[in-house]
């Protein structure tokens, strides 16, 4: 490769890295983004995983937090040719009796659909909706004094709490498993403190922006971001995996879009003995099993709220969920796994030929797990929608090992980038003044190990090339 001089170079093209590179590509610097498949897109890929014509997304699927992130939105992505689509429902809950919660872009819709609870949801949300806006830059970035801190607060006493003691606002089953559906997202056990504040920023969001399938697949958020990027001067290398700095160009400073494990493999032997002692102690957490199905119509649910919804989340009750998530934080695997399943043929019809349809489920893992839980998964489908195994065309599965072997960032099948609990919420990914900054001058980590963590919103790329103009070019962006 050429030894070229460049401004900046970003290694990784998810969606943090790519955001990273836009940023820096933005104050005029000559920025070099590299990756190591030969797409841009990280978790961002969509691919035809079983049949000819079947178009499935390989990892992420439904983006509430992309169409409502705070640096997104500044971007004309629509002009590089991302279009979002919305469900009608933005979720929907099924139960064992044919009946369904629901997560709707109303407020009091999904209020009233939860009966006894309806105040008490309105209670609940009503505030965090109402406080988004200004509170969403401060959640979704480092640790540091909030614009608004009467509002911060008052949502902190909320998340920072566990998702199973925040349930005990809920006195129907209805709204429990609602709930413990939402907070099952946090991909920890939903008795551990903060796991609350997911369900929040999820059911906020289906509120304010709700919970869309990007037109074509999920690759088209990554193909609008890098087409920005290249119109503003960037360069991108694909095909190019590094595993050491000595093979990169000359740069002033270095962004890395990897966890811990990678940047320790790259970097660190430039790194103090105390930053890599706590990079080294850095903690993954539970892995994911998921599957895609090629169907030959669509997912055929008891419950109607179910077949007019993006995203299903299939649990049950609060009880069973909790079970579920502790069984397998404890390295166990569950019978009946909570599953997470996506519909996007039922709104995207790109996505499938005429009258077929796509799928797309996970299910949480033990970390590194290689178990097959096809027929668990399937098993917790066919009970809420019976006949489905019928309508199975084709199917492509990924152990947690094959997650990482897909994308090195997912270690053990970790897709959030390591636990996201009160230990390594505000010190991700080691603790220090910057969460960015490295020990070493000029490099930096970007990636969903830093704050706020997982999920396809740039903002950890966004706030770490801040941090890098501060530092190294004297540049001083305004906040979001």
């Amino acid at each position: 490769m050429s030894k070229t001089a460049y401004d900046a170079i970003v290694v990784g093209s998810g969606p943090n890295g790519l955001a990273a590179a836009i940023t820096l590509q933005q104050e005029g610097l000559s920025v070099l983004l590299i990756e190591g498949k030969e797409k841009t897109g990280g978790g961002l890929r969509s691919a035809e995983l079983t049949l000819p014509g079947f178009m499935h997304d390989v990892c992420s699927a439904i983006h509430p937090l992309a169409v409502g992130s705070p640096f997104f939105q500044t971007l004309p992505l629509s002009d590089h040719g991302l279009t979002y689509l919305y469900p009608e429902l933005a979720a929907a809950h099924p139960f064992d009796d044919g009946t369904a919660a629901v997560l709707s872009s109303s407020l009091t819709d999904t209020a009233r659909c939860l009966g006894a609870d309806e105040r008490r949801y309105l209670k609940l949300m009503g505030p965090v909706v109402e406080d988004w806006p200004d509170l969403a830059a401060d959640v979704l970035g480092p640790l540091r004094f909030p614009k608004h801190p009467l509002k911060l607060a008052s949502f902190g006493l909320k998340a920072l709490t566990s998702a199973t003691y925040l349930s005990r606002r809920f006195k129907t089953a209805k709204a429990r498993g609602l709930w413990a559906g939402m907070a099952a997202h946090s991909i920890q056990p939903l008795s551990n403190l903060s796991t609350s504040a997911i369900g929040l920023v999820l059911m906020a969001a289906a509120h304010l922006k709700g919970w869309p399938v990007p037109a074509g697949g999920s690759d088209e958020i990554a193909a609008a971001l890098s087409s920005y990027f290249l119109s503003l001067g960037g360069r991108i290398e694909t095909n190019w995996y590094v595993r050491s700095l000595d093979e990169l160009p000359t740069a002033k400073t270095v962004l890395f879009d990897v966890t811990p494990r990678q940047m320790l493999q790259i970097a660190g032997h430039r790194f103090s003995t105390i930053y890599k002692w706590q990079l080294e102690r850095y903690r993954y957490g539970m892995g994911v099993f998921k599957i895609d199905w090629a169907l030959d119509g669509p997912v055929p649910f008891t419950a109607a709220e179910a077949r007019r919804a993006g995203t299903v989340h299939i649990g049950n009750t609060m009880e069973e969920i909790e079970l579920s998530e502790r069984e397998c934080w404890q390295g166990k695997h569950a019978d009946k796994p909570f599953v997470l399943l996506a519909q996007q043929s039922l709104f995207d019809d790109s996505r499938a030929p005429s009258g077929k349809h796509t799928a797309w489920a996970y299910c949480h893992a033990p970390y590194g797990s290689t178990k097959d839980m096809t027929t668990a998964i399937e098993g917790q489908v066919e009970r809420f929608a019976p006949g489905f195994r019928d309508r199975i065309l084709g199917r492509h599965t990924m152990n947690t090992a094959q997650m990482q072997e897909y994308n090195p960032n997912y270690i053990g099948g970790d897709i959030n980038g390591g636990v996201i609990d009160l230990g390594q919420l505000f010190t991700r990914p080691a603790l220090r003044w910057s969460p960015y900054r490295s020990s070493a001058k000029g490099l930096y980590i970007c990636s969903s190990s830093t704050p706020p963590g997982g999920g396809v919103h740039g903002m950890c790329g966004y706030h770490a090339a801040k941090r890098a103009l501060k530092d190294v070019f004297s540049i001083h962006l305004s906040d979001l």
